[in-house]
C-alpha cells in the first residue's frame, strides 16, 4: 500500500487539471484496502473519501480536502468455462483497454465495441460505459466491492447494480459508499459482431471486408481508428472523452425538431422515445471548435470539451453551463454531463 500526503492529482485526471489531495492511498489487494479502512476507523477519521479509477470521468473544481483512493488490483482469473461462455474475474485497477485486448487475444468475445474507452475496469462497472451499440452491462454478471465505512465485502449482481444508460446504483443512492475491487464478466467463445451502430458497417465495407470474414481483432482495430479520428489523446489535449450524455427524448420532441432539421441524426430507443446525439446539437449551436478562456470544444467532435492548456476546472464547468443553456434555448432539450464534478 502506498500513502502520500499533499499529492498532485494532475496525472490522475485526463483533463490534466491541477488539483491536490490531502492524502493519496493506492492499494494492491482487498486486504490492503480493508486494512486502511480499519486504521481509519480506529483513528476516528471522518474526513472525505474519494475513490477514483483512471480519472477519465472526473472534473476537479478544487483541491480535494480528504483521502483519494486508487486500486492497483491487477489480476485476471477464469472462474468458470462452460458451453459457449467463459467467466472471468478482473481486477478493478486494470486499464480498460488492456483488458479488452487481453480478451480478444484470448478469443473471448463481447468487448470489441468497447475498445479504446479510457479508464479502468472498476470504473466500467460504476459508469456502465458504452459505445457503438454495446454497454458494459451486457457482459457484467456481478461486481465485488468493499464497503468504505465498514470494510465488509459485498457482491452486487448485475440486477442489483440497476444498470441503465450511463447509470448504476453506484452513481446515485450508493455513490461514494463502495469501492469496486473486481468485476466479473461473461464472455463468449463465439464471435458475433454487432455492426449496426456508429457507421461500423460502412467502415467495414470501405475496407472491402465481408461480414462473414470479419475477425474480432479487425473490428477492434476499426473501432480504435474511428475513435482516434474523433477523439484527441488526453496526453496531447486534456479531455474526458464524451462530456455530455446523449439525451433520450419523447418521439414528439424529435418530430418537432425534425421539422426544422429534416436530416437530424437519431437512434430509435422504443416506439415512444428517440436518442439524439448531443454533439450534433452542440455543433448546431455553433460551438464546435470554439473556446471560452483556456477551455474549448474539440474541433473534430463537438461532444468533447478540451483543456487547451492551463484551464481550471471552473473554466471547463463554465463552458459546460454555457453550452447547456444554448442547447436548451435552441432545441428545448436539457443535456447533462457524463463527467463527475468534484
Amino acid at each position: 500500500m502506498k500513502i502520500q500526503d499533499n499529492y498532485s492529482l494532475r496525472q490522475h485526471n485526463t483533463f490534466g487539471i491541477e488539483a491536490c489531495a490531502s492524502r493519496f492511498v493506492e492499494y494492491n489487494s482487498v486486504e490492503e484496502l480493508q486494512e486502511f479502512i480499519c486504521q481509519r476507523k480506529q483513528a476516528d477519521d471522518v474526513s472525505p473519501l474519494l475513490h477514483i479509477g483512471g480519472g477519465s470521468n472526473l472534473l476537479f473544481l478544487n483541491d480535494f480536502q480528504g483521502t483519494v483512493l486508487h486500486s492497483c488490483i491487477q489480476d485476471i482469473t477464469v472462474t468458470a468455462d462452460e458451453n459457449d461462455y467463459v467467466y472471468v474475474r478482473v481486477g478493478s485497477g486494470i486499464t480498460w483497454d488492456d483488458w479488452v485486448q487481453y480478451a480478444v487475444d484470448s478469443h473471448w468475445y463481447g468487448l470489441e465495441n468497447l475498445s479504446l474507452i479510457p479508464g479502468e475496469v472498476g470504473a466500467s462497472a460504476v459508469q456502465n460505459i458504452g459505445a457503438y451499440g454495446a454497454e458494459a452491462k451486457d457482459v457484467i454478471i456481478f461486481v465485488d466491492t468493499i464497503d468504505l465505512q465498514t470494510g465488509e465485502i459485498r457482491h452486487f449482481t448485475a440486477e442489483e447494480c440497476q444498470y441503465a444508460y450511463r447509470h448504476s446504483i453506484f452513481k446515485t443512492e450508493l455513490r461514494g459508499r463502495y469501492a469496486v475491487t473486481y468485476v466479473h464478466f461473461r464472455l463468449s467463445h463465439s464471435f458475433r459482431p454487432h455492426l449496426e451502430y456508429g457507421g461500423l458497417r460502412a467502415a467495414i465495407v470501405k475496407l472491402g471486408i465481408e461480414d462473414y470474414n470479419l475477425t474480432a481483432e479487425q473490428l477492434r482495430n476499426i473501432i480504435i481508428d474511428i475513435r482516434r479520428e474523433k477523439l484527441p489523446a488526453p496526453a496531447v489535449l486534456g479531455n474526458a472523452g464524451s462530456f455530455f450524455m446523449n439525451p433520450v427524448v419523447p418521439r414528439t420532441t424529435f418530430e418537432r425538431i425534425s421539422k426544422d432539421y429534416p436530416d437530424a441524426p437519431h437512434y430509435d430507443v422504443d416506439d415512444d422515445h428517440v436518442k439524439i446525439p448531443a454533439g450534433w446539437m452542440i455543433e448546431q449551436c455553433g460551438w464546435k471548435g470554439r473556446t471560452l478562456g483556456h477551455a474549448g470544444v474539440y474541433e473534430k467532435q463537438a461532444l468533447v470539451l478540451v483543456n487547451h492548456g492551463g484551464a481550471t476546472g471552473k473554466e471547463i464547468s463554465d463552458l459546460c453551463t454555457t453550452i447547456q443553456a444554448d442547447v436548451e434555448a435552441k432545441f428545448g432539450i436539457c443535456i447533462h454531463p457524463e463527467v463527475n464534478f468534484i
